[in-house]
């Protein structure tokens, strides 16, 4: 080694440093890359594929590297301590550890490594046919290093083959879909991120409230009836006798013709076109009862209690505008029953649900209690409110404009400009 020329020993010298950066950074690399995009890349990514294969045991894949790692530091160490000898005596011993040790860090590690983690793509994959070729070359030392590692990590009472589950729960879901980039459209998270809501929001949620159900009543004469139907804005009514409690049907309008022959009501034969009433208990999460339509190739459901008394209704487009929003076109993209007004206040109907008031106004409004706006009032209150009062629940100040009985029809709303 003494008769080494110096350039050649330099040269070495700096090859080890080369190397101990690409293990170094193959290393942070390999390690660093998203799980789930590397799936996704290796259907057609040769680089990902070898990757990926790699980290299907990365106690062999850690192994590896460090086996490499350690052999270029040393060899670099030992090389670095000759040439420093020769140049200076014995102090070239202190001067050799010193260069190293800051050659190391800096060229070694700490930039292979950031740069590694900023851009592990194109660290890993090209580094991935290396590491595979060299695996083969070094499988014997890297097979006797595992068994020693696996087997101290026993002794503690660690099994090194169990992996961790890679299965993301729907919270991990919810913040991967949030922080997706530019890479997915906002209206797409939103429907994304709806459809993971489904699973926390129950029919009760958006059901149309017993009073507000639309029906037609069979107990009226025909006339009424006819009038009805021909004055329905629903592809499909409920129809009842006396009470809407007593539901007899679900009648679509497109069979009109076959029992409506000018002021003329069969009602034999309209009993016969309506199906019968598919009934869902209440507290129903929206993603079962969107399997449960799918499957019954049902598009409504008459919400009921514990005890089969009808508490409201749900409809297969009410599920799916949770998922994409309302399908009809309104001003401002406002629910209808919403409307704006010249100092950005809103007059809200009392019966209108809080989680559409949230979504249509981004309100925060909570959605834990009451679902509808008269309820929520109700409850800040607590007591039926006799009068036009004015209140203030969060953040936003609420003024009761029309009463009906005990029931709150018209309310003015505003954000508070303090909160």
């Amino acid at each position: 080694m003494n008769d080494t020329p110096l350039e050649l020993l330099f040269g070495i010298l700096l090859a080890c440093l080369l190397m101990s950066a690409f293990f170094s950074g193959s290393e942070t690399g390999m390690m660093s890359l998203n799980r789930y995009r590397l799936r996704h890349l290796r259907k057609n990514h040769r680089g990902a594929r070898l990757a990926a294969k790699l980290l299907d045991r990365p106690d062999r894949l850690i192994g590896l590297i460090l086996i490499g790692n350690n052999l270029v530091n040393i060899l670099a160490s030992a090389i670095a301590t000759v040439i420093a000898l020769r140049l200076w005596g014995d102090a070239g011993i202190a001067i050799a550890t010193g260069a190293m040790t800051i050659a190391v860090l800096v060229f070694g590690e700490v930039t292979p490594k950031t740069l590694a983690a900023l851009h592990p793509e194109r660290i890993a994959f090209p580094a991935a046919y290396a590491l595979n070729a060299l695996m083969y070359v070094l499988q014997p030392a890297v097979w006797c290093i595992n068994r020693v590692t696996n087997g101290l990590l026993r002794l503690f009472g660690v099994d090194p083959d169990r992996r961790p589950d890679d299965v993301l729960s729907s919270e991990e879901l919810r913040t991967i879909v949030g922080e997706a980039g530019p890479m997915i459209p906002p209206r797409h998270k939103r429907m994304l991120l709806s459809i993971l809501d489904l699973e926390e929001i129950t029919v009760d949620d958006i059901m149309v409230p017993r009073q507000d159900i639309f029906g037609i009543d069979l107990a009226e004469d025909d006339a009424r009836v006819i009038a009805a139907l021909r004055a329905s804005e629903h592809t499909r009514v409920l129809l009842y006798r006396e009470d809407i409690g007593n539901v007899q049907g679900i009648l679509h309008l497109r069979t009109v013709s076959s029992f409506v022959h000018g002021e003329r009501l069969d009602r034999e034969a309209m009993q016969r076109a309506a199906t019968d009433p598919y009934y869902v208990p209440e507290g129903t999460p929206l993603h079962t009862q969107l399997l449960n339509f799918q499957k019954l190739k049902r598009r409504i459901g008459i919400v009921v209690d514990e005890y089969g008394s009808v508490r409201g209704l749900v409809t297969l487009e009410d599920i799916l505008e949770e998922i994409v929003g309302e399908f009809t076109s309104n001003i401002g993209n406002q629910s209808p029953e919403i409307v704006a007004q010249p100092d950005g206040s809103y007059q809200i109907d009392g019966g209108t649900a809080i989680r559409e008031i949230n979504r249509s106004l981004h309100w925060e409004l909570p959605v834990d209690g009451p679902r509808t706006l008269n309820g929520l009032i109700v409850e800040h209150l607590e007591t039926i409110p006799e009068a036009h009062v004015g209140m203030r629940i969060g953040r936003y100040h609420f003024e009761i404009l029309e009463l009906q009985g005990k029931v709150i029809q018209k309310v003015l709303a505003r954000r508070a400009r303090h909160a």
